[in-house]
């Protein structure tokens, strides 16, 4: 609200600047001694049109550049001894603008064609001409205006340098913590799934010493530990930034993810459709990550007994859907996880959109689109 507030006061301010400057042009015209003739009209229309033309110099500075100096050399053709105060207020906003050198150009051409401009009116001899075009455009008023206007500019940029300095330090410092407290959850959540894995591969040794089956949720959890201990690996390597890191899961990797929910206990079908071709590699991430977070919840929430992966290959797009038979209700809001969030995080990331609801024959659904053509 308030960028639109000064948006609105800027362009009110700049149309009241221009009336003003309109007004005492035409004042300072009326009260003047001034010969009446039929270019009177002409000349009051080029003085007025000068001044009102300031109300659009902050858009298109250089074109009312051009319009108030064509106006100066108008009016005083038309015999109009006025000071080219709208010239000025010109030259003040190309400079800030950043527009110097047809500042520049503009005003010499000014200068030199001002004093033929002056001698077109009859009466008007070559000095008195030259004396009447320094008093229109004095050269020590160009000049300061062009100084301020260029003042003005360095000032600003000096402004915006400062604040792109604080935010890209503020940045900096997030990513700086962010990267403290990862490490940190890393080193902790590593120690624990440690554990687990250890257990779990000792607990399916000496099972598999006594000859006795091995259940399948304890190959499961071996797996899974297995699994997060690569994942958490690759992690920490990356947030040392080795050069070496492990490849990125994608979808090549989703078969696994099915055959691992098979072991406890969760039937999961997966379908492709469409015809496959490379998706970027971040796409092919966040799918992957997706698949993986929904199945988790299914797992641990749901108490469902079937799950469906359906991905679909588009020309300019990546759809999956994940479907499962759970206690979810049509009508109940989900609840806003972590692993949902996340999962909103990365799509959106991706420009695509998400969808996590359940279904309304029972069980929950999410489905995301991802756009591949967009993504370099």
């Amino acid at each position: 609200m308030s960028a639109r507030l000064s948006k609105v006061w800027a362009r009110a301010r700049s149309l009241v600047i221009a009336v003003c400057v309109a007004a005492v042009l035409l004042i300072t015209a009326l009260s003047g001694d001034h010969a009446a003739t039929k270019l009177d009209l002409l000349g009051y229309g080029l003085l007025v049109t000068s001044g009102l033309a300031l109300a659009g110099s902050a858009r298109a500075p250089v074109p009312i550049l051009a319009v108030t100096a064509l106006c100066v050399v108008g009016y005083n053709a038309a015999g109009f001894d006025v000071p080219a105060v709208a010239y000025l207020f010109a030259v003040y906003a190309a400079v800030r603008s950043g527009h110097r050198i047809v500042t520049v150009a503009v005003s010499v051409g000014l200068v030199l064609s001002l004093p033929y401009a002056v001698m077109a009116y009859p009466g008007d001899g070559a000095g008195d001409a030259y004396a009447q075009a320094r008093g229109v455009l004095e050269l020590a008023w160009l000049v300061a205006a062009g100084a301020a206007g260029e003042a003005l500019r360095q000032a600003m940029q000096r402004a915006d340098e400062a604040e792109r300095t604080r935010e890209e330090t503020a940045r900096l410092r997030a990513s700086e913590e962010r990267l403290h407290i990862a490490r940190e959850l890393h080193d902790s959540l590593t120690h624990q799934i440690s554990i687990i894995k250890v257990q779990s591969e000792v607990a399916v040794h000496l099972a598999r010493k006594r000859g006795e089956d091995v259940p399948e949720s304890l190959l499961a959890i071996q797996e899974a530990g297995r699994e997060a201990t690569r994942e958490l690996r690759a992690t920490l390597e990356t947030l040392r930034d080795e050069e070496e890191q492990a490849p990125a899961h994608g979808l090549d990797r989703v078969p696994e993810l099915v055959e691992r929910t098979h072991g406890i206990g969760l039937h999961t079908t997966l379908t492709i459709e469409g015809q496959r071709h490379e998706v970027p590699e971040a796409v092919g991430r966040t799918a992957y990550r997706i698949v993986q977070e929904s199945l988790t919840n299914t797992a641990r929430h749901a108490a469902a007994s079937t799950a469906s992966i359906r991905i679909s290959y588009r020309p300019d797009a990546l759809a999956i859907r994940i479907d499962d038979d759970g206690t979810a209700r049509p009508g109940a809001a989900p609840k806003p996880g972590v692993g949902l969030l996340g999962m909103r995080e990365r799509v959106a990331a991706l420009g695509g959109s998400l969808r996590a609801e359940p279904r309304t024959e029972g069980g929950f659904t999410v489905q995301a689109e991802l756009p591949v053509a967009r993504i370099p």
